[in-house]
């Protein structure tokens, strides 16, 4: 069973590829805008402290990421299809930087760079579901991965929704991101739930 954790979701996603050997049908630019967006979001590693805990997870889950890039572009770089990941994440990151740079909670880098992690992360997906679009169907361990990341985007959802009736805590900015990241995921949902959990590949019309 995946953990639907974001560190859960790489850590299970390594595991797989060095049973497989492949990462057929990954995007590794996905893979980069996520790393990108950790990066940002847990640049308090140098500026704050909460515990061991909190600080061990970020930097296993940063390394994870990274780990997972090199896997992609090194060491199992026959398997990986690098003309069908051809999804411009320029048309992403600039935008979104500029998003982030007007609306944010506070004019301050730290902020701007934590509300441009949050903005990323919602569209980060966009270059994996492009390729998915261009070949036409996805790998079972490709299925996994992003219906385990996407069933965490949406329980966050839930969280937000207890969050705000149990401690009146509501993020305008998070709140709304997920909102679109979660969207992104619905139609991959119901191809997963329709095709994978019955044992058969995602395979999109022609």
């Amino acid at each position: 069973m995946w953990d639907m954790s974001p560190f859960g979701c790489n850590h299970n996603f390594v595991i797989e590829c060095g049973k497989t050997r492949s990462v057929a049908g990954i995007s590794g630019k996905s893979q980069i805008l996520f790393a990108t967006v950790f990066t940002a979001r847990y640049l308090d590693l140098f500026t704050s402290f909460i515990s061991i805990y909190n600080t061990s997870m970020k930097v296993f889950f940063i390394a994870t990421v990274y780990f997972t890039i090199y896997l992609i572009y090194m060491k199992f770089k026959a398997t990986y299809d690098s003309n069908h990941d051809s999804f411009r994440v320029e048309f992403l990151i600039v935008p979104v930087g500029g998003l982030a740079f007007l609306v944010n909670h506070e004019f301050a880098p730290l902020e701007i760079i934590w509300t441009f992690s949050i903005y990323l992360e919602s569209v980060a997906i966009l270059p994996q579901l492009f390729m998915i679009s261009k070949t036409g169907e996805a790998e079972t361990i490709t299925s996994h991965y992003l219906f385990a990341l996407g069933s965490y985007r949406a329980l966050y959802l839930c969280n937000w929704i207890y969050r705000y009736y149990a401690e009146g805590f509501f993020d305008l900015i998070a709140v709304v991101a997920g909102v679109v990241q979660t969207i992104l995921y619905c139609d991959f949902f119901y191809l997963y739930i329709t095709k994978v959990m019955k044992g058969k590949k995602i395979s999109l019309p022609a």
